[in-house]
């Protein structure tokens, strides 16, 4: 492929190259999913979750998981978007999933052993529900929810900035923020479903699947959250 078809966004390609990009970013959307469940599966069972729960409990403890999974986020994501080797775009997708994975155990160490042992798997399905209903809407309408950028990187960072002070003065955020989380999450599948459709290059399926796994693993974070706490009720 030369490189001007290289700049083509997936609108603007062949029926049948726009099909195969589709198509691979949602197998490898789903071996991302596959993967994270398995490496969940294990910690969870292992010493790694509680270990990780022991440092979430330390002062400022939850700052620095949450320090590093950004900072190891944002590498994966570099890693995932660049044009360098298909290599290297794995090894990004690759390094999201496990932080993925590190940050998630401690929640999932507590939901499974502390919680009813319905929730975790009650939690993925209506996830995934969200997930495929907010996906069919972009696939059927056809709509561009570019426009939904601006208010995504504000509401992130509203959140961020509450989630800081929350550790930081020790108050809990509640039902309210979590409900709020949700809907910000869902916007944010709405908006990388639509960047498939319309401005992702045909030869960026690794960098939209990353994308929508991280979407997707922040809907069911807050769902979860949601779950635990009308449980305790």
């Amino acid at each position: 492929m030369n490189e001007y078809a290289q700049q083509l966004t997936v609108s603007q390609s062949a029926p049948s190259e726009r099909a195969t990009f589709i198509r691979r970013t949602y197998a490898h959307l789903a071996v991302a999913l596959l993967t994270f469940v398995g490496l969940e599966a294990y910690m969870i069972h292992s010493p790694i979750a509680e270990m990780l729960l022991n440092v979430m409990q330390m002062r400022f403890g939850w700052l620095m998981i949450l320090g590093g999974f950004i900072v190891l986020g944002r590498l994966a994501s570099g890693l995932a978007s660049s044009t360098a080797s298909p290599s290297m775009q794995y090894v990004g997708l690759t390094l999201y999933v496990i932080a993925e994975s590190l940050i998630f155990a401690p929640l999932l160490f507590i939901a499974a052993y502390y919680s009813s042992p319905e929730v975790i798997p009650t939690a993925g399905i209506l996830t995934l529900c969200i997930f495929a209903g907010l996906t069919l809407t972009v696939f059927t309408t056809r709509k561009d929810f570019s426009f939904l950028r601006g208010i995504l990187s504000i509401g992130f960072m509203v959140a961020m900035g509450l989630i800081v002070c929350a550790v930081l003065f020790g108050f809990n955020l509640g039902l309210v923020f979590s409900f709020a989380m949700v809907a910000l999450a869902s916007g944010a599948i709405l908006y990388d479903t639509s960047n498939i459709l319309h401005h992702y290059r045909s030869d960026q399926h690794v960098a939209a699947s990353l994308q929508l796994f991280a979407s997707i693993a922040l809907l069911f974070w807050y769902v979860l959250r949601i779950l635990m706490s009308l449980n305790r009720r």
